[in-house]
């Protein structure tokens, strides 16, 4: 069970907590998620100052961040305590990214200290007035992880997504990662699969390592295209650059808001005529059909993208 349903996170940036050049020049990003980091892109030495960075950065939102994570260090570090206990701090937060998440027992260490922590902020809560609940978001690394999915999903009240990370995957099975991408194939699809299943609003994909110039920026397009392709709806990245292109191919496109919209005007007609299904340029519409154009149109919305004058447009559109 998600702690947030409605949240879109087609981008999640990774921002180094040790950097505060990178902290300040993520205020000028616009961008559905950053992750301020604590894990892997910091050393040992700098996380004491990661920490107190973020604490003090995350007093303030900034206007084209729509959501403030923070990726904390594994559980079994023994760095995810201290971590915890200063981030929870931070007025701003929203999202913790637990890292390395091998079994149910590392989101429930978090669960517990979100609720110690912020007892205001805990979903079962009903006085809860001053803000909404923290989220989660699993970070699977591990063939111990895939295979236990169904566990991961139901740890916590608070989990909100998975994402996958195909770095440490590899390692673990002593793979190389391939541009086909097929020797993750498996553990996407159930990546993928178990978040559908359980009702979690975010699958967030792997990390496409090339970014610079046109052969880069093709390469990360073709990665949403596959990505999407399996069901996720999200895409870590690594540079500001990679941005737009990942937030532009995981959001509905004009061609899809404007065939949604079409179907769910002719549908609402369809109705009242009493016709369970019905044609549309061609092609026969029933209840899944019109579902999926729903789902278009609310997630066209939450991205921002103009819809009503779409709607304006094809208002007399009619069954065939």
């Amino acid at each position: 069970m998600a702690a947030t349903k409605s949240v879109v996170r087609r981008a999640l940036l990774y921002v180094p907590g040790s950097s505060q050049k990178m902290l300040d020049k993520s205020r000028g990003l616009s961008v559905d998620c950053i992750a301020y980091d604590l894990e892997d892109s910091v050393t040992p030495s700098k996380k004491p100052e990661a920490r107190s960075n973020i604490r003090h950065f995350l007093q303030t939102r900034s206007a084209g961040v729509k959501e403030n994570a923070v990726r904390i260090n594994a559980v079994d570090s023994g760095l995810a305590l201290d971590d915890l206990t200063e981030v929870l701090k931070t007025p701003s937060l929203d999202t913790i990214v637990v890292p390395k998440v091998n079994s149910p027992s590392d989101l429930v260490f978090v669960t517990d200290v979100i609720r110690h922590n912020l007892p205001e902020r805990h979903t079962g809560n009903p006085s809860r007035t001053i803000a909404p609940p923290i989220n989660i978001l699993a970070l699977v690394e591990s063939a111990r992880a895939v295979t236990d999915l169904t566990s991961i999903c139901r740890a916590s009240p608070y989990l909100s997504g998975l994402i996958f990370a195909a770095e440490d995957f590899a390692l673990d099975l002593s793979l190389t990662r391939t541009p086909s991408l097929l020797e993750f194939l498996f553990a996407r699809s159930a990546i993928a699969t178990a978040c559908r299943a359980y009702n979690l609003p975010s699958t967030i994909d792997l990390v496409c390592t090339s970014y610079r110039g046109v052969e880069g920026q093709q390469r990360l397009k073709e990665e949403c295209i596959g990505g999407k392709g399996l069901g996720f709806n999200g895409k870590q990245c690594i540079h500001p650059g990679q941005i737009e292109v990942i937030q532009n191919a995981f959001a509905p496109s004009v061609e899809e808001i404007q065939w949604a919209v079409r179907v769910i005007t002719a549908d609402q007609k369809a109705d009242q005529q009493g016709r369970g299904a019905w044609t549309l340029d061609g092609q026969m519409i029933d209840a899944p059909v019109v579902g999926k154009a729903r789902n278009i149109v609310r997630k066209a919305e939450a991205c921002g993208l103009e819809v009503a004058s779409v709607k304006e447009k094809w208002k007399d559109q009619e069954p065939e």
